[in-house]
Parts: C-alpha cells; sequence; structure tokens
C-alpha cells in the first residue's frame, strides 16, 4: 500500500469512526457501558484515529500542488482562518444550547456571540481551517486530510440537528429559527470581544508559529513577518 493510499484509509476510518460512535452506535454503548466510559472511549478512538491520520500524511513525500496559491487566494484563506479563529474561541464560552444541569434543555436563550452567528461554531472553525489548507496548500496528502477534517465538521453540524430535532422535538426547531446553520446566513451579526481578541490573538500565534516551526509562512505573516 502506497503511503498515500494509507493515509486515504485513516481519512477514511476518522471519519467513519466519528460518525458511527456519534450515532448509529452511541444509544447501544452508553445503555452498555454508560456515558463516562463511553466518552473514554470516544475521546481515545478519536485522538488514535487522527494520530494516525497525522502520521500517515508525515509519510507522503515528493509531492506536487494542484495548483498554485498567488496573493489572492492567501488573502481569501488568511481572513477565512482569521473568521473561523474567532468562531472556534467564542464556542468555548456560553452556549445557550448547552445541558447545565445534566437534563435535556426545556427551553434555550438566546443566541449571542458567535452562536448569533452560526449555532454550530466550533465546527464551522475546524472547516475553516480546512478549507484554508485546501485553498494554499492543494498536494494530495493535504487534500485528503483537510477534507476529511471537513466532511466530519460540516457533516457532524448536519447530524447534530438531526439528532437534537428527535431528542428535544420543538426545543431545538425552535432554535433552529433562530439561529443559521451556516455562518452569517441570517445577517451580519458581532462575534463579541472575547470572541474578537481571543481568536484574533489564536490566528495570529498560529499563523506565526506556522513559519517559526518550519513550514511555509502563513496569514498576513507572509507578507509583514
Amino acid at each position: 500500500m502506497t503511503a498515500l493510499a494509507l493515509l486515504g484509509l485513516a481519512a477514511l476510518i476518522f471519519v467513519a469512526t466519528h460518525f458511527a460512535m456519534s450515532h448509529p452506535l452511541r444509544p447501544g454503548l452508553v445503555a452498555r457501558f454508560g456515558e463516562r466510559r463511553f466518552q473514554i472511549a470516544y475521546t481515545v478512538v478519536a485522538l488514535a484515529t487522527f494520530g494516525w491520520m497525522l502520521w500517515a500524511a508525515g509519510r507522503v513525500h515528493g509531492e506536487l500542488p494542484l495548483w498554485i496559491a498567488g496573493d489572492a487566494a492567501w488573502l481569501a484563506a488568511s481572513l477565512l482562518m482569521w473568521v473561523g479563529s474567532v468562531l472556534f474561541i467564542g464556542s468555548l464560552r456560553r452556549n445557550p444550547a448547552f445541558p447545565t444541569t445534566g437534563r435535556p434543555p426545556t427551553q434555550i436563550g438566546d443566541a449571542r456571540g458567535v452562536f448569533s452567528i452560526t449555532r454550530h461554531p466550533m465546527n464551522w472553525g475546524f472547516a475553516s481551517w480546512a478549507l484554508t489548507h485546501i485553498i494554499v496548500d492543494p498536494t494530495p496528502s493535504v487534500l485528503l486530510l483537510s477534507t476529511a477534517i471537513l466532511i466530519l465538521a460540516l457533516g457532524g453540524s448536519v447530524g447534530q440537528d438531526i439528532k437534537k430535532r428527535r431528542l428535544l422535538g420543538d426545543v431545538w426547531r425552535d432554535w433552529e429559527t433562530r439561529t443559521a446553520l451556516v455562518p452569517f446566513a441570517r445577517g451580519l451579526a458581532w462575534p463579541g470581544v472575547f470572541a474578537s481578541v481571543g481568536g484574533t490573538i489564536l490566528f495570529f500565534a498560529a499563523t506565526w508559529a506556522h513559519g517559526a516551526l518550519g513550514g511555509m509562512p502563513a496569514g498576513f505573516w507572509r507578507w509583514f513577518g
């Protein structure tokens, strides 16, 4: 098996195990082992398959990009990554749909911060990271790895909506009417100070480290580093 084929297999298993354990297998596994043990198993499988995928990507050598990203593509990708960083940081705080009592919510409050932009800000943060790398580093291994993450992020958002509709019924349907699946689909919204500042710090730190640790200069450091 070639290194690229091994990466493809790892990416397929990474995505398949996530979807299987998040949806069809979850009820039975939780009933048999309990929520805590299931979460531990889910985390172990996720980290193991992701690590395998990264290891396989590192074994691919001598690749040529399918296209050359110019300055316009780099600028668009950098702005996309900046927005994704803001969404990701904002998702770590005050999710109004997250159960706080250990029981499913009977009512979901107003959408604030990044949740006024999309009800799945963390997933869109990962999707933005994947799209950014597809745009500026279109080698076969990066395309495989990034596509796997993109499918998981976007498919996970849709799958979560389907699961929550089944579990919460009108509570989740009401939340869907007040929020957007796709960022900014309901208009422009302010992500808040916490997300804006934290996301900006993450963006500039990560793109600086990208070049400082031996990778290609990324983000605005490409021009001003």
